[in-house]
């Protein structure tokens, strides 16, 4: 039975999918931002943090930009294999004198970074890209460890995103 359009269940179908593809590397457009974002923070931060309580994080930071710059690589072959092209627009860095809000600042961008690649698994498993989702799954796991690491030299909780699952 066809579509008051005309159009058949097979084309319409198909049109869901590829509108939900879209979608998919959109999300993944604005990911490789944030990852950008991060890996010019952890850069600049890890290079501006100054006196003997921060050296430890200043170096990890250092090792969350190689990291991050790995994550890029394989969300831009991802959007690559999806049939779209990379951008090259980080998102917005934000910078202040104080050691403490820039590490707040990593903080937040890892904590939204983890939201956003939650859905994204849930979008690739919908389209059947179990690769893709197996992917963001490693990536996950390493920006929890971010994370992590950001709120333990804050000294304060990881913040909990669990119940949004992955």
């Amino acid at each position: 039975m066809n579509a008051p359009d005309g159009r058949d269940k097979e084309t319409i179908n198909l049109e869901a999918k590829d509108a939900a593809v879209k979608d998919l590397i959109q999300g993944l457009q604005e990911d490789l931002s944030r990852e950008y974002q991060a890996i010019i923070a952890y850069t600049v931060y890890s290079n501006v943090l100054k006196g003997a309580q921060w050296m430890s994080i200043a170096g990890e930071l250092k090792k969350h930009a190689h990291e991050e710059l790995q994550h890029a690589l394989i969300i831009s072959d991802q959007i690559d294999y999806l049939g779209g092209m990379s951008n090259a627009t980080p998102k917005e860095v934000k910078l202040s004198e104080k050691a403490e809000d820039m590490l707040r600042f990593d903080l937040d961008n890892e904590t939204a970074t983890i939201k956003a690649y939650r859905k994204r698994v849930r979008q690739a498993e919908a389209l059947g890209h179990y690769a893709l989702a197996e992917q963001i799954r490693k990536i996950i796991s390493q920006e929890q460890e971010h994370q992590h690491d950001l709120a333990t030299a804050l000294g304060i909780d990881v913040p909990n995103i669990l119940t949004e699952g992955a």
